[in-house]
């Protein structure tokens, strides 16, 4: 072969590599979680980076960024809506700002634990409020079966009953049905950015906050807490919410498969977090925090009204009823 017959060879089989890797990657997705790398529902986002760029064959590349490393949850949704490749973890309340429904998935005291949370996210009728965040916020939800706990009271004094909460500056975040439910619950809602709990309670600027267990020990608050109260008022369920115009820009494979594996790594993540929970409370009861049990009945009925402040009454119900079912 001719020098110049192998240049041109070499040339065709650069291109051909070159061209094979394009043709590998051809979509990227870079998502945003507050959470840090060392809480239980960050494993499953793992799982679902390694799946996702393993089913699709490398079409697909994910990256992660933790603690907020791209921005806040409002920033990045921001970015989102405008058609950038990222998703967030992000819950129903900040939604809400967008479709009102879904802010009746952090209200008080809605179900018990993940697989009662579960039936209503895998609903036909959330499917109607996905279809409408999509359409008319340019949002599109992948999953939303990414369970972090059950939110419970963290103070510095032994709560019972709501009375002890009055004075409380309680942190929270700032969506409705979050301060709502804090301010039924006998404190002050006093909404403030994840990542400054901590110098918060340190510094006075709050008395307080409330949180899932994982999050306790991922921003390490038992060092500046002394009580956590089993509450249980908030069941946090999350999900990954990314472009529509992204997502619409997918082939109609990989968007089934974006949506199957986001489903599979939630229930992964979820597992994770449920098996935590009686190892956290260990560590936290070794770092001299008291983790307590406490009647849930007076914060059920203090709470009970906050559907009606903010008109969800009659969506409560129908969510009862997907809870009731078989």
């Amino acid at each position: 072969m001719s020098y110049s017959a192998k240049l041109a060879f070499v040339s065709l089989s650069a291109a051909t590599c070159l061209s094979g890797m394009a043709m590998a990657q051809e979509y990227q997705l870079n998502i945003n979680t507050a959470l840090a790398e060392s809480d239980p529902l960050y494993a499953g986002l793992q799982s679902y980076e390694q799946n996702l760029e393993e089913k699709s064959d490398g079409r697909i590349e994910v990256t992660l960024y933790p603690n907020s490393q791209l921005g806040s949850n409002e920033d990045v949704l921001e970015q989102a809506r405008a058609g950038a490749p990222v998703a967030i973890v992000t819950d129903g309340g900040r939604l809400a700002v967008f479709v009102e429904e879904f802010g009746i998935l952090g209200g008080p005291f809605l179900a018990d634990g993940y697989e009662g949370i579960r039936k209503v996210v895998t609903s036909d009728l959330f499917e109607e409020w996905a279809t409408d965040l999509h359409d008319s916020a340019g949002l599109q939800v992948l999953s939303f079966n990414w369970w972090q706990g059950q939110r419970n009271l963290l103070t510095n004094v032994e709560v019972n009953e709501p009375a002890d909460l009055s004075g409380i500056r309680m942190r929270t975040p700032g969506a409705p049905v979050w301060t709502e439910t804090i301010r039924a619950m006998g404190a002050t809602p006093t909404p403030l950015p994840w990542g400054e709990v901590y110098s918060g309670i340190q510094q006075n600027v709050i008395d307080a906050a409330e949180a899932q267990l994982p999050a306790v020990v991922g921003a390490n608050l038992q060092e500046v807490i002394d009580v956590v109260t089993l509450t249980g008022h908030i069941n946090l369920i999350t999900g990954i919410v990314t472009s529509a115009m992204w997502f619409d820009s997918l082939p109609e494979d990989l968007q089934t498969l974006v949506r199957d594996e986001a489903l599979a790594a939630g229930d992964i993540a979820s597992q994770g977090t449920q098996e935590s929970l009686e190892q956290i409370k260990s560590d936290l009861t070794e770092a001299g925090v008291a983790v307590n049990e406490v009647d849930k009945t007076p914060f059920i009925e203090a709470t009970r009204p906050v559907y009606e402040t903010l008109d969800l009454a009659d969506l409560r119900v129908q969510v009862q009823e997907i809870l009731d079912a078989e």
